[in-house]
């Protein structure tokens, strides 16, 4: 094996790229032969990077291993030379099985020895400029230049592609000029759909027009059968022409903030055009599926506001998806295959000895699947179709000796996420089957299924998934979180799952908020924390009461005060209507330690010995008397004594600070990022793996913090706005005895600011 790395690690394969070539038998073996025969026409030289790119490029694409030779030869003299040659190369192989390749039509089609002049090619580019000249000069720059070259590609299909788009460049540059400061203002952000804000009457509004519910057939890439036309009329008379969505996660783990982009997209989608979502569970795969997972993924959609028209699972149709399957063998378009699993993974997988075995005898042998008569991954149901992304004739069902969570040991077969999701959809009437673009190249394959069963068939349509910075959200990597004791659990505040954020404080209004802002883009999207922060403190502002809690206290006595009395504290400051709370006032007070220095700094307003700070809300103006230490080697800040007056009677102070008097004593944990770097899982940036990159300081917890009495009454998940701190929720661990908060997020002020 380590003579095979070496072997592939000589044309510029990276090891772990070697490795995982490796363990594609066939290709290893045949690149292996491709490396041999270079080598030998060759001699002593070696082989360039360039010829190196292609002779693997030409292994991983080559469907008839005959013509290995062939290829080698051109691409190692030479003949053969760019991506746009080896795919004409491949293609006209492909269309010419015969034994004896006509060599002077093969050269023909992939432009072996065509020479492009740069002369010709200044002359083509100059005809197209000129095509395009009045639409050039009235859009400038602002066109789309991507027309220019596909147009240059078409006329020049030989010709170096980065010679060209610097002919293009050139030729456009000497007829606009530079770009001015009009050409520069960024152009408006088109969205699939505009999304406004979860609490508004429609929260989607559509910008770029999907297809009308019954209008499947005009959509792009939508295969059109003698019987469409019947089903669609069929579908429209069940559902009424109403639009029907559905979110569909697999019940193997927690939602995060990804799926918060999706559950607003299916729900909002639908609620905007007067229609219904379906909460739909793909529980297909019983081996990783468990029921704090279906009761959490419910609550966290009913947590962000949403109500499902009817909560189903891909289960309920076991029966008739097996039906289904007996219908696709009897049609043709599946068979029983004996093909391992490890013989499927990767790309370019030979095709399967029973594509073609008679129907009889694959209905018999999928009789005996389901009747448990072979062993685990001993066979599978394949579909005789090629996905876009060219792997062939996806796996339909597969043999799981695991009981099911709802149909015990009913089953011992299950279907595929490429099989099930669709069927689904048709079943439930979905007119629109919103989803993140790695499942475009599925696209195909689901129109495929429908209509090689003769089904209505739904429109798929993709969108970019929501990403954000300094986490991770793969069920895989939150698990070793877990197990290694980096984080508690799933809901652990540092994380963004949705049980975590909500652990932490973060509202479902701001979530909501959030993805709103983000808009529903093909583009993937990656944001960083402080954006979604952001939207959580606007809600926050407006929602959380405030009350006044010390992290570090220092204990001060007022030796004047004349009695104990009680404070009226607003709960929101800017809008005393909403409401009020009282706490106790006492000759002790205790304040916060960075609120007092003992020797005055240049800037710095509250209190020391020689200047006074106000109480907030108390109506009183304190200066300092004494400052009491503790009589040991370090003579450490103990408490102080103050004096009080009345914030009428004297000169304003600079700043006013926030204190707690009789207070409550609590845990405060404070969090920070989890990971030090914006992106964890890059190897790039954090070579050894993300459990190496995490922030020693992501949590803080302070055991001995006070907290004003208002706040003893709250309950888990209640919010405070902590004044001159942050907002903070009370978390569920929370006791009669000891309550603990989470900080949600900071002020928008710096925090040293008054």
């Amino acid at each position: 094996m380590a003579d095979m790395v070496s072997i592939f690690m000589s044309i510029g394969l990276n090891e772990q790229k070697a490795k995982e070539t490796l363990k594609n038998e066939a290709l290893s073996s045949t690149l292996k032969k491709a490396i041999e025969q270079a080598r030998g026409l060759l001699g002593s030289a070696s082989i360039d990077k360039t010829a190196a790119t292609m002779l693997y490029n030409m292994v991983t694409r080559l469907k008839d291993p005959t013509r290995l030779s062939f290829l080698t030869e051109y691409i190692i003299t030479r003949k053969i030379n760019s991506e746009l040659q080896l795919s004409a190369a491949l293609d006209f192989i492909k269309s010419h099985p015969q034994e004896n390749l006509d060599r002077l039509e093969f050269e023909a089609a992939c432009g072996v020895g065509v020479v492009v002049t740069p002369e010709q090619i200044e002359d083509a580019v100059e005809l197209i400029i000129r095509k395009h000249k009045d639409q050039l000069l009235a859009e400038r720059y602002r066109f789309n230049m991507g027309i220019l070259m596909g147009e240059a590609r078409t006329a020049l299909k030989w010709a170096d592609g980065k010679i060209v788009k610097n002919e293009v460049d050139m030729q456009v540059l000497h007829l606009l000029g530079p770009k001015t400061e009009a050409d520069l203002e960024k152009k408006p952000k088109v969205y699939f759909y505009s999304v406004f804000l979860w609490h508004t009457h429609n929260p989607f509004s559509t910008k770029k027009k999907v297809h009308k519910k019954w209008k499947n057939y005009k959509t792009e890439g939508y295969v059109v059968t003698p019987n469409t036309m019947n089903l669609l009329k069929k579908h429209l008379e069940e559902t009424g022409g109403q639009v029907r969505t559905r979110f569909p996660p697999e019940p193997n783990g927690i939602l995060h903030i990804g799926h918060a982009k999706a559950i607003n997209f299916n729900f909002g989608y639908a609620k905007a055009n007067n229609g219904i979502c379906f909460l739909r569970y793909d529980d297909t795969n019983p081996e990783k599926e468990e029921e704090k997972y279906f009761t959490a993924i419910k609550e966290m959609v009913e947590w962000l506001g949403y109500k499902p028209y009817a909560v189903t699972h891909a289960s309920d149709q076991f029966q008739l998806l097996y039906d289904l399957a007996v219908d696709l063998i009897r049609r043709g378009h599946a068979y029983v295959c004996h093909q391992r699993g490890e013989e499927l993974k990767g790309h370019n997988i030979p095709p399967s000895p029973w594509r073609e075995r008679p129907v009889e005898e694959s209905l018999l042998l999928f009789d005996r699947m389901r009747k448990g008569m072979f062993a685990e991954g001993e066979v599978t149901l394949r579909m005789k179709m090629v996905m876009e992304d060219g792997k062939m004739d996806p796996v339909a069902y597969r043999i799981k000796y695991t009981p099911h969570h709802r149909t015990g040991d009913t089953w011992c077969i299950y279907p595929t996420y490429d099989y099930t999701h669709c069927l689904c959809d048709s079943i439930e009437n979905i007119t629109h089957s919103l989803c993140t673009k790695e499942f475009q190249a599925r696209r195909s394959s689901y129109f495929w299924l429908c209509n090689a069963l003769d089904l209505y068939c739904p429109v798929q349509w993709e969108y970019g998934r929501l990403n954000l910075t300094y986490t991770v959200v793969s069920k895989r990597k939150i698990i070793k979180l877990v197990e290694t004791g980096i984080v508690r659990d799933w809901d652990d505040p540092r994380l963004f799952t949705l049980t975590a954020l909500r652990r932490r404080g973060f509202p479902p209004q701001a979530i909501n908020n959030f993805c709103a802002r983000v808009g529903v883009t093909v583009a993937q999207t990656t944001m960083e924390p402080h954006l979604l922060e952001a939207c959580v403190r606007e809600v926050l502002n407006d929602t959380a009461p405030r009350a006044m809690a010390i992290l570090e206290p220092l204990k001060v006595t007022i030796t004047n005060l004349p009695t104990s009395t009680e404070v009226r504290v607003p709960d929101f400051p800017a809008n005393e209507a909403k409401g009020s709370h009282v706490v106790p006032f006492s000759k002790t007070i205790f304040i916060e330690q960075s609120d007092f220095r003992e020797v005055m700094e240049k800037g710095y307003k509250r209190l020391t010995p020689d200047q006074p700070v106000g109480l907030r809300h108390a109506g009183y103006v304190i200066s300092v008397q004494r400052v009491i230490k503790v009589r040991d080697h370090s003579l450490s800040l103990c408490e102080l004594e103050v004096t009080c007056a009345s914030s009428d009677s004297v000169e304003k102070p600079k700043a006013f600070i926030h204190w707690v008097s009789d207070p409550l004593r609590c845990e405060v944990r404070l969090y920070e990022s989890l990971f030090l770097h914006k992106n964890p899982e890059d190897p790039a940036e954090v070579p050894a793996g993300f459990l190496s990159d995490i922030n020693p300081n992501s949590l803080t917890v302070i055991g001995s913090a006070l907290v004003d009495r208002s706040v003893g009454k709250a309950k888990v998940f209640d919010k405070f706005q902590f004044e001159r701190v942050g907002y903070f929720s009370l978390d569920p661990d929370s006791t009669s005895e000891k309550l603990v908060f989470n900080r949600t997020v900071t002020l928008k002020e710096d925090p040293g600011k008054i």
